[in-house]
């Protein structure tokens, strides 16, 4: 049987790392970004594996939103949604005494509003399949207080309390809030800008344990990638 899996920011990163280690399992992928050209280098890769629809825009936008949830429903319903986009808001992040409010207006709409609403879409495409589940990454500043970090950790704050609810209200899906850990990425070191962050471990270290999600399914819940094997 033919699984579909739409990623939202995967391009680079843990999105585009994802995105493989499903594409080498034999997964359809309806992929997202901002910047088209990295996506379109990314879907020329990952079409060595799978059938990819990639398509470039934001995830604030609703016709966005609306292409992605129709690009999946031709290609048989989605399966799986990953909620992966995300931003820090500003690099490095902002404290929140002097956080532009555009600037968190924008996180929250990226990392809160943006997957709640992309959810609602794709939800009567989940509930049909016979696995539907929702991945929505989350991080450890979601639980954990540290400096600069407070309008990006309550937005990823919302969005595990969000996974949460959502759990109670389809109990037939599977809805996983993972912490990935600290990665080398894109927006790690725009966390850290100028730093060395060349000890953080690549993003494709944690595909396989977030595909253990995938082939255990778990009780829905809020999961650190550490803790899966």
């Amino acid at each position: 049987m033919t699984t579909t899996a739409v990623i939202t920011g995967a391009s680079r990163g843990l999105g585009r790392a994802l995105a493989e280690g499903l594409a080498r399992d034999g997964w359809q992928l309806v992929i997202d970004a901002r910047t088209a050209p990295d996506l379109e280098a990314a879907a020329g890769e990952l079409s060595r594996f799978t059938k990819v629809t990639a398509i470039a825009g934001d995830v604030v936008d609703d016709d966005h939103r609306a292409e992605l949830a129709a690009a999946a429903d031709r290609l048989g319903g989605a399966d799986l949604l990953v909620n992966n986009a995300s931003t820090l808001g500003g690099s490095p992040p902002p404290a929140l005494a002097t956080f532009p409010l555009p600037a968190l207006l924008d996180t929250f709409e990226v990392n809160v509003l943006a997957p709640i609403a992309l959810t609602q879409l794709l939800l009567p495409q989940l509930r049909a399949s016979a696995a539907g589940a929702v991945l929505n990454v989350s991080s450890d500043a979601a639980v954990e207080a540290y400096e600069g970090w407070g309008g990006y950790g309550a937005a990823k704050a919302a969005l595990d309390h969000a996974s949460a609810v959502l759990a109670k209200e389809e109990p037939a899906l599977r809805v996983w809030a993972v912490d990935p850990g600290d990665l080398r990425t894109r927006l790690q070191q725009e966390a850290f800008p100028g730093e060395d962050i060349s000890d953080r471990p690549l993003p494709e270290t944690v595909v396989p344990r977030l595909l253990t999600l995938l082939r255990d399914r778990p009780e829905s819940g809020r999961y650190a990638a550490g803790s899966l094997r």
